[in-house]
Protein backbone atom coordinates (compact mmCIF):
# COMPACT_ATOMS: atom_id res chain seq x y z
CA UNK A 1 0.00 0.00 0.00
CA UNK A 2 1.02 3.52 -0.79
CA UNK A 3 0.22 7.10 0.88
CA UNK A 4 0.51 10.11 -0.79
CA UNK A 5 3.53 12.50 0.25
CA UNK A 6 1.53 14.99 2.06
CA UNK A 7 0.41 11.68 4.92
CA UNK A 8 3.82 10.79 4.41
CA UNK A 9 5.08 14.38 5.77
CA UNK A 10 2.62 13.88 8.98
CA UNK A 11 4.34 10.52 9.88
CA UNK A 12 7.58 12.30 9.71
CA UNK A 13 6.47 15.23 11.52
CA UNK A 14 4.94 12.55 14.25
CA UNK A 15 8.15 10.78 15.15
CA UNK A 16 9.93 14.00 15.42
CA UNK A 17 11.36 14.14 12.15
CA UNK A 18 11.53 18.29 11.11
CA UNK A 19 9.62 19.07 8.07
CA UNK A 20 8.53 22.03 6.44
CA UNK A 21 4.79 23.70 7.25
CA UNK A 22 2.67 22.71 4.80
CA UNK A 23 -1.37 22.83 3.43
CA UNK A 24 -3.12 20.26 1.70
CA UNK A 25 -5.45 21.72 -0.78
CA UNK A 26 -8.55 19.91 -3.32
CA UNK A 27 -9.91 23.38 -4.99
CA UNK A 28 -8.46 25.62 -7.01
CA UNK A 29 -10.41 28.19 -4.22
CA UNK A 30 -8.22 27.02 -1.72
CA UNK A 31 -4.63 27.78 -3.30
CA UNK A 32 -4.38 31.47 -2.34
CA UNK A 33 -4.78 30.84 1.49
CA UNK A 34 -2.68 27.81 1.59
CA UNK A 35 0.27 30.02 0.36
CA UNK A 36 -0.25 32.59 2.93
CA UNK A 37 -0.39 30.09 5.59
CA UNK A 38 2.72 27.69 4.51
CA UNK A 39 4.65 31.26 4.55
CA UNK A 40 3.63 32.73 7.55
CA UNK A 41 6.29 34.44 8.97
CA UNK A 42 9.13 33.96 5.64
CA UNK A 43 10.57 37.19 5.66
CA UNK A 44 10.12 36.73 2.25
CA UNK A 45 7.64 34.43 1.14
CA UNK A 46 8.21 31.24 -1.26
CA UNK A 47 6.37 28.06 -1.87
CA UNK A 48 5.67 24.86 -4.00
CA UNK A 49 3.09 23.82 -4.98
CA UNK A 50 3.15 20.43 -5.37
CA UNK A 51 1.04 17.39 -6.90
CA UNK A 52 -0.06 14.71 -4.94
CA UNK A 53 -0.23 11.13 -6.88
CA UNK A 54 1.38 8.07 -6.32
CA UNK A 55 3.66 8.76 -9.19
CA UNK A 56 7.12 10.06 -9.48
CA UNK A 57 8.46 12.36 -11.91
CA UNK A 58 6.60 15.13 -10.74
CA UNK A 59 9.40 18.03 -11.05
CA UNK A 60 9.94 17.34 -14.59
CA UNK A 61 6.27 17.28 -16.06
CA UNK A 62 5.82 20.16 -14.44
CA UNK A 63 3.53 19.46 -11.34
CA UNK A 64 5.96 21.01 -8.30
CA UNK A 65 6.70 24.60 -8.76
CA UNK A 66 7.86 27.32 -6.96
CA UNK A 67 6.01 30.37 -6.20
CA UNK A 68 5.96 33.77 -4.62
CA UNK A 69 2.75 35.31 -4.52
CA UNK A 70 -1.03 34.10 -3.89
CA UNK A 71 -1.56 34.80 -7.42
CA UNK A 72 1.12 32.02 -8.75
CA UNK A 73 -0.13 29.91 -6.44
CA UNK A 74 -3.69 30.04 -7.85
CA UNK A 75 -2.13 29.60 -11.60
CA UNK A 76 0.07 26.59 -10.78
CA UNK A 77 -3.17 24.90 -8.93
CA UNK A 78 -5.20 25.81 -12.28
CA UNK A 79 -2.28 24.34 -14.32
CA UNK A 80 -2.49 21.43 -12.38
CA UNK A 81 -5.99 20.59 -11.57
CA UNK A 82 -6.62 20.76 -14.98
CA UNK A 83 -4.02 18.61 -16.41
CA UNK A 84 -3.19 15.00 -16.25
CA UNK A 85 0.64 14.78 -15.09
CA UNK A 86 2.53 12.40 -17.53
CA UNK A 87 5.44 10.78 -16.58
CA UNK A 88 7.74 7.65 -17.02
CA UNK A 89 6.18 6.19 -14.00
CA UNK A 90 2.60 6.77 -15.18
CA UNK A 91 0.00 5.35 -17.92
CA UNK A 92 0.64 6.84 -21.05
CA UNK A 93 -2.88 8.73 -20.33
CA UNK A 94 -1.48 10.09 -17.37
CA UNK A 95 -2.99 10.58 -13.97
CA UNK A 96 -5.31 13.23 -12.62
CA UNK A 97 -4.19 15.42 -10.13
CA UNK A 98 -6.97 16.11 -7.11
CA UNK A 99 -5.01 16.88 -4.44
CA UNK A 100 -2.09 19.43 -3.56
CA UNK A 101 0.37 20.10 -1.21
CA UNK A 102 1.11 23.98 -0.47
CA UNK A 103 4.60 23.91 1.32
CA UNK A 104 7.07 26.48 2.49
CA UNK A 105 9.67 26.19 0.42
CA UNK A 106 12.96 25.58 1.97
CA UNK A 107 16.60 27.17 1.56
CA UNK A 108 19.40 24.16 0.56
CA UNK A 109 23.07 25.12 1.33
CA UNK A 110 25.33 25.15 -0.64
CA UNK A 111 28.00 22.39 -0.84
CA UNK A 112 31.90 22.83 -0.96
CA UNK A 113 32.93 22.05 -4.67
CA UNK A 114 29.42 22.99 -6.10
CA UNK A 115 25.81 21.83 -5.83
CA UNK A 116 23.18 21.78 -3.00
CA UNK A 117 23.67 19.60 0.36
CA UNK A 118 21.21 17.20 -0.53
CA UNK A 119 21.30 13.32 0.78
CA UNK A 120 18.99 10.48 -0.11
CA UNK A 121 17.84 8.29 2.96
CA UNK A 122 15.87 5.17 3.15
CA UNK A 123 14.92 2.05 5.03
CA UNK A 124 13.60 -1.01 3.36
CA UNK A 125 14.48 -4.78 3.58
CA UNK A 126 17.55 -5.89 1.66
CA UNK A 127 16.39 -9.45 0.63
CA UNK A 128 19.97 -10.85 -0.03
CA UNK A 129 20.65 -10.89 3.77
CA UNK A 130 17.21 -10.84 4.89
CA UNK A 131 17.82 -7.77 6.81
CA UNK A 132 16.31 -4.40 7.45
CA UNK A 133 18.67 -1.65 5.88
CA UNK A 134 20.15 1.80 5.77
CA UNK A 135 20.41 2.86 2.35
CA UNK A 136 22.24 6.48 2.18
CA UNK A 137 23.73 8.34 -0.28
CA UNK A 138 25.55 12.09 -0.65
CA UNK A 139 23.20 11.95 -4.30
CA UNK A 140 20.03 13.28 -3.14
CA UNK A 141 17.38 14.87 -5.12
CA UNK A 142 17.65 11.98 -7.88
CA UNK A 143 16.79 9.01 -9.03
CA UNK A 144 18.34 6.59 -6.62
CA UNK A 145 18.07 4.04 -8.98
CA UNK A 146 20.26 5.72 -11.71
CA UNK A 147 22.83 6.75 -8.99
CA UNK A 148 23.02 2.75 -7.82
CA UNK A 149 23.48 1.41 -11.53
CA UNK A 150 26.54 4.11 -12.14
CA UNK A 151 27.97 4.73 -9.26
CA UNK A 152 27.38 1.68 -6.64
CA UNK A 153 30.67 3.38 -4.48
CA UNK A 154 28.07 6.45 -3.72
CA UNK A 155 25.42 4.42 -1.60
CA UNK A 156 26.11 3.68 1.83
CA UNK A 157 24.56 0.48 3.12
CA UNK A 158 23.97 0.06 7.06
CA UNK A 159 22.10 -3.38 8.83
CA UNK A 160 19.99 -2.60 11.34
CA UNK A 161 19.53 -5.18 14.51
CA UNK A 162 17.04 -7.23 14.11
CA UNK A 163 15.47 -6.29 17.55
CA UNK A 164 17.68 -2.41 18.54
CA UNK A 165 16.81 -1.56 15.00
CA UNK A 166 19.81 1.19 14.07
CA UNK A 167 21.74 1.83 16.32
CA UNK A 168 22.96 5.63 17.36
CA UNK A 169 26.47 4.75 16.85
CA UNK A 170 25.58 3.35 13.32
CA UNK A 171 24.19 6.24 12.48
CA UNK A 172 26.58 8.52 13.27
CA UNK A 173 28.88 6.67 11.09
CA UNK A 174 26.87 6.93 8.30
CA UNK A 175 26.73 10.67 8.94
CA UNK A 176 30.24 11.38 9.24
CA UNK A 177 30.83 9.16 5.51
CA UNK A 178 28.22 11.58 4.37
CA UNK A 179 29.89 14.27 5.17
CA UNK A 180 27.82 15.80 8.22
CA UNK A 181 29.80 18.19 10.42
CA UNK A 182 29.59 20.03 14.21
CA UNK A 183 25.57 19.88 14.90
CA UNK A 184 24.64 18.99 12.15
CA UNK A 185 25.59 15.21 13.06
CA UNK A 186 23.57 14.94 15.80
CA UNK A 187 20.37 16.11 14.19
CA UNK A 188 20.74 13.52 11.18
CA UNK A 189 21.75 10.65 13.66
CA UNK A 190 18.54 11.63 15.49
CA UNK A 191 16.84 11.12 11.99
CA UNK A 192 18.33 8.13 10.99
CA UNK A 193 17.00 6.55 14.31
CA UNK A 194 13.20 7.77 14.52
CA UNK A 195 13.22 6.52 10.33
CA UNK A 196 14.22 3.09 11.41
CA UNK A 197 12.01 2.94 14.05
CA UNK A 198 8.84 4.67 11.89
CA UNK A 199 10.04 1.43 9.26
CA UNK A 200 9.06 -1.13 12.12
CA UNK A 201 6.65 0.49 14.03
CA UNK A 202 4.40 1.01 10.63
CA UNK A 203 4.50 -1.86 9.30
CA UNK A 204 6.56 -0.02 5.85
CA UNK A 205 7.63 -1.96 3.28
CA UNK A 206 9.92 1.36 2.55
CA UNK A 207 10.49 4.48 3.98
CA UNK A 208 12.59 7.08 1.69
CA UNK A 209 13.81 10.57 2.22
CA UNK A 210 14.72 12.09 -0.62
CA UNK A 211 15.62 14.91 -0.57
CA UNK A 212 16.95 15.28 2.94
CA UNK A 213 18.77 19.01 3.17
CA UNK A 214 20.91 21.29 5.10
CA UNK A 215 19.30 24.78 5.66
CA UNK A 216 22.02 27.50 5.36
CA UNK A 217 23.22 28.56 8.95
CA UNK A 218 21.05 30.80 10.81
CA UNK A 219 20.54 32.14 14.76
CA UNK A 220 18.62 29.34 15.45
CA UNK A 221 20.98 26.34 13.89
CA UNK A 222 24.44 27.42 13.38
CA UNK A 223 25.69 25.01 11.55
CA UNK A 224 22.42 24.68 9.41
CA UNK A 225 19.21 22.59 10.29
CA UNK A 226 19.09 18.75 8.65
CA UNK A 227 15.48 18.20 7.60
CA UNK A 228 12.88 15.97 5.38
CA UNK A 229 11.56 18.18 2.14
CA UNK A 230 10.04 15.08 0.42
CA UNK A 231 9.03 11.47 1.65
CA UNK A 232 7.77 8.25 0.15
CA UNK A 233 6.14 4.95 2.24
CA UNK A 234 5.26 1.96 0.97
CA UNK A 235 3.70 -0.61 3.84
CA UNK A 236 3.38 -3.91 3.93
CA UNK A 237 -0.58 -5.29 3.21
CA UNK A 238 0.05 -7.97 5.22
CA UNK A 239 -0.07 -5.52 8.65
CA UNK A 240 -2.42 -3.30 8.11
CA UNK A 241 -4.62 -4.81 10.18
CA UNK A 242 -2.37 -3.63 13.46
CA UNK A 243 -2.27 0.38 11.33
CA UNK A 244 -5.53 1.84 11.78
CA UNK A 245 -4.49 5.15 10.76
CA UNK A 246 -2.56 4.12 7.39
CA UNK A 247 -5.30 1.93 6.49
CA UNK A 248 -7.34 4.94 6.72
CA UNK A 249 -5.13 6.93 4.23
CA UNK A 250 -5.76 4.41 1.56
CA UNK A 251 -6.84 6.18 -1.63
CA UNK A 252 -8.45 4.05 -3.98
CA UNK A 253 -8.89 6.63 -7.16
CA UNK A 254 -4.98 6.37 -6.87
CA UNK A 255 -5.08 2.41 -8.03
CA UNK A 256 -5.91 0.94 -11.34
CA UNK A 257 -9.73 0.11 -11.02
CA UNK A 258 -9.08 -3.40 -12.57
CA UNK A 259 -6.68 -4.24 -10.00
CA UNK A 260 -9.21 -2.73 -7.16
CA UNK A 261 -11.95 -5.63 -8.38
CA UNK A 262 -9.38 -8.93 -8.55
CA UNK A 263 -8.42 -8.02 -5.14
CA UNK A 264 -12.26 -8.00 -3.42
CA UNK A 265 -12.38 -11.91 -5.61
CA UNK A 266 -8.78 -12.72 -3.79
CA UNK A 267 -6.72 -12.81 -7.31
CA UNK A 268 -3.64 -11.04 -7.48
CA UNK A 269 -3.95 -9.22 -10.64
CA UNK A 270 -1.08 -6.30 -12.00
CA UNK A 271 -1.97 -4.53 -15.60
CA UNK A 272 1.05 -4.64 -18.06
CA UNK A 273 1.52 -3.33 -21.31
CA UNK A 274 1.31 -6.33 -23.65
CA UNK A 275 -0.97 -8.16 -25.76
CA UNK A 276 -1.54 -11.05 -24.42
CA UNK A 277 -3.88 -11.94 -21.04
CA UNK A 278 -2.28 -14.93 -18.96
CA UNK A 279 -4.22 -16.50 -16.36
CA UNK A 280 -2.30 -18.72 -14.20
CA UNK A 281 -2.38 -20.44 -10.79
CA UNK A 282 0.43 -19.68 -8.35
CA UNK A 283 2.90 -16.58 -8.67
CA UNK A 284 5.84 -18.41 -9.76
CA UNK A 285 3.74 -20.62 -12.78
CA UNK A 286 2.63 -16.78 -13.41
CA UNK A 287 6.34 -15.51 -13.48
CA UNK A 288 7.27 -18.75 -15.91
CA UNK A 289 4.14 -18.03 -18.01
CA UNK A 290 5.15 -14.98 -18.75
CA UNK A 291 8.69 -15.30 -19.78
CA UNK A 292 7.64 -18.01 -21.99
CA UNK A 293 5.77 -15.77 -23.90
CA UNK A 294 7.78 -12.91 -24.41
CA UNK A 295 10.39 -16.39 -25.32
CA UNK A 296 7.81 -16.96 -28.00
CA UNK A 297 8.20 -13.21 -29.47
CA UNK A 298 4.77 -12.48 -27.43
CA UNK A 299 3.43 -9.30 -24.77
CA UNK A 300 2.23 -10.40 -21.84
CA UNK A 301 -0.61 -7.68 -20.94
CA UNK A 302 -1.07 -8.58 -17.40
CA UNK A 303 -0.05 -11.11 -14.56
CA UNK A 304 -3.10 -13.04 -12.83
CA UNK A 305 -2.85 -15.75 -10.46
CA UNK A 306 -5.98 -16.92 -8.95
CA UNK A 307 -4.29 -18.81 -6.73
CA UNK A 308 -5.02 -22.24 -5.21
CA UNK A 309 -8.56 -22.10 -4.09
CA UNK A 310 -10.10 -19.79 -6.21
CA UNK A 311 -13.86 -20.68 -6.85
CA UNK A 312 -16.07 -20.52 -10.34
CA UNK A 313 -16.68 -17.15 -9.61
CA UNK A 314 -13.27 -15.72 -9.16
CA UNK A 315 -11.89 -17.62 -12.21
CA UNK A 316 -14.83 -16.01 -14.12
CA UNK A 317 -14.76 -12.70 -12.39
CA UNK A 318 -10.71 -12.94 -13.32
CA UNK A 319 -11.88 -13.97 -17.29
CA UNK A 320 -13.91 -10.74 -17.17
CA UNK A 321 -11.12 -8.34 -15.64
CA UNK A 322 -8.65 -9.53 -18.66
CA UNK A 323 -11.16 -8.85 -21.05
CA UNK A 324 -11.76 -5.32 -20.13
CA UNK A 325 -8.59 -4.33 -21.38
CA UNK A 326 -8.67 -3.46 -24.77
CA UNK A 327 -5.38 -4.14 -26.34
CA UNK A 328 -6.24 -7.82 -25.03
CA UNK A 329 -5.68 -9.55 -28.68
CA UNK A 330 -5.73 -12.92 -26.79
CA UNK A 331 -5.54 -15.04 -23.90
CA UNK A 332 -3.49 -18.31 -22.37
CA UNK A 333 -4.61 -20.05 -19.47
CA UNK A 334 -1.94 -21.79 -17.68
CA UNK A 335 -3.08 -24.40 -15.08
CA UNK A 336 -1.06 -27.16 -13.00
CA UNK A 337 -3.79 -28.36 -10.83
CA UNK A 338 -2.57 -29.39 -7.10
CA UNK A 339 -5.08 -28.00 -4.86
CA UNK A 340 -6.81 -25.82 -7.78
CA UNK A 341 -8.66 -28.38 -9.48
CA UNK A 342 -8.67 -28.41 -13.71
CA UNK A 343 -12.45 -28.76 -13.80
CA UNK A 344 -13.24 -25.54 -11.46
CA UNK A 345 -11.10 -23.63 -14.13
CA UNK A 346 -12.45 -25.41 -17.23
CA UNK A 347 -16.12 -24.69 -16.02
CA UNK A 348 -15.05 -21.08 -14.92
CA UNK A 349 -14.19 -20.50 -18.54
CA UNK A 350 -17.11 -21.64 -19.78
CA UNK A 351 -19.48 -19.75 -17.38
CA UNK A 352 -16.92 -16.35 -18.53
CA UNK A 353 -17.51 -17.28 -22.01
CA UNK A 354 -21.50 -17.24 -21.44
CA UNK A 355 -21.28 -13.75 -19.73
CA UNK A 356 -19.23 -11.96 -21.36
CA UNK A 357 -20.09 -8.91 -23.00
CA UNK A 358 -17.86 -7.74 -25.98
CA UNK A 359 -17.10 -4.58 -27.22
CA UNK A 360 -19.39 -4.45 -29.90
CA UNK A 361 -22.37 -5.76 -27.33
CA UNK A 362 -22.19 -10.04 -28.10
CA UNK A 363 -21.83 -12.54 -26.36
CA UNK A 364 -18.77 -14.73 -25.58
CA UNK A 365 -15.17 -15.01 -26.74
CA UNK A 366 -13.72 -13.14 -29.32
CA UNK A 367 -10.51 -13.01 -29.00
CA UNK A 368 -7.90 -15.90 -29.39
CA UNK A 369 -8.18 -18.36 -26.22
CA UNK A 370 -5.02 -20.80 -25.54
CA UNK A 371 -5.93 -23.64 -22.52
CA UNK A 372 -3.13 -25.72 -20.94
CA UNK A 373 -4.88 -27.96 -18.17
CA UNK A 374 -2.29 -30.56 -16.34
CA UNK A 375 -2.91 -31.82 -13.07
CA UNK A 376 -5.99 -32.31 -10.50
CA UNK A 377 -9.60 -33.46 -11.96
CA UNK A 378 -7.70 -32.83 -15.46
CA UNK A 379 -9.59 -35.46 -17.40
CA UNK A 380 -13.03 -33.83 -16.39
CA UNK A 381 -11.68 -30.54 -16.77
CA UNK A 382 -10.64 -31.42 -20.75
CA UNK A 383 -14.02 -32.79 -21.02
CA UNK A 384 -15.96 -29.73 -19.77
CA UNK A 385 -14.07 -27.76 -22.78
CA UNK A 386 -14.49 -30.30 -25.46
CA UNK A 387 -18.01 -30.48 -24.87
CA UNK A 388 -18.36 -26.53 -24.88
CA UNK A 389 -16.81 -26.35 -27.86
CA UNK A 390 -19.87 -24.84 -29.86
CA UNK A 391 -19.69 -22.13 -27.34
CA UNK A 392 -16.11 -21.57 -27.47
CA UNK A 393 -15.13 -21.15 -31.27
CA UNK A 394 -11.67 -19.39 -30.44
CA UNK A 395 -10.60 -22.22 -28.09
CA UNK A 396 -7.17 -24.20 -28.67
CA UNK A 397 -6.15 -27.01 -26.56
CA UNK A 398 -2.30 -26.92 -25.78
CA UNK A 399 -0.24 -29.79 -24.92
CA UNK A 400 2.41 -28.13 -22.46
CA UNK A 401 3.25 -24.47 -21.55
CA UNK A 402 6.07 -23.54 -24.54
CA UNK A 403 3.27 -25.06 -27.31
CA UNK A 404 0.61 -22.98 -25.25
CA UNK A 405 2.67 -19.98 -25.67
CA UNK A 406 3.86 -20.75 -29.44
CA UNK A 407 -0.42 -20.75 -30.42
CA UNK A 408 -1.05 -17.73 -28.33
CA UNK A 409 1.77 -16.00 -30.58
CA UNK A 410 0.93 -17.15 -33.12
CA UNK A 411 -2.89 -16.52 -33.26
CA UNK A 412 -2.33 -12.55 -32.07
CA UNK A 413 0.14 -12.30 -34.68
Amino acid sequence: MKIHEYQARTLLQNAGIPVPSGVTIDSLEQAAAAFKTSTSGMAAPLAVVKAQVHAGGRGKAGFVKLVKTPEEATEAARFMFTHRMVSPQTPPEGLEVKKLLVAQAADIADRRGGGKEEFYLAVTTDRKTRRNMLIASREGGVEIEQIAHDRPEAIIKEPLHPIAGLLPAQARRVAFDLGFHGKQVAQAVDIMVKLGKLYAEKDCALAEINPLIITPPSATHPDGQVMAIDAKFNFDDNGMFRQKQIEDWFDPTEENPAEMRARKFGLSYVALDGNIGCLVNGAGLAMATMDVVKLHGGEPANFLDVGGGATEEAVTEAFSIILSDRRVKGVLVNIFGGIMKCDVIAQGIINAAKKHVNHDGSIGFKVPLVVRLEGTNVKEGRALLESAKPSLPTLQAAADLGDGATKICAAVG
